[in-house]
């Protein structure tokens, strides 16, 4: 549900999203499509794991500054 309100946030509708798919499934073969989704996946969740930790170490500066 959130991939479809995503990608009409980008402006792709069902047509599109329909085209993408099965150019993904010509080019890396149904086998290959959930090891690159999973892929992916892990790759979203480091990042946002990483931009989470740069969060968590400014408000650890910030309360070590207001310390003082």
């Amino acid at each position: 549900m959130t991939l479809f309100i995503t990608l009409g946030l980008l402006g792709l509708g069902g047509q599109e999203v329909t085209l993408i798919i099965v150019a993904l499934l010509l080019f890396f073969g149904g086998k290959k499509l959930p090891e690159l989704a999973r892929g992916l996946g892990k790759g979203i969740k480091e990042f946002k794991d990483a931009s989470k930790g740069d969060e968590k170490k400014e408000d650890e500066k910030k309360e070590i500054e207001g310390g003082n």
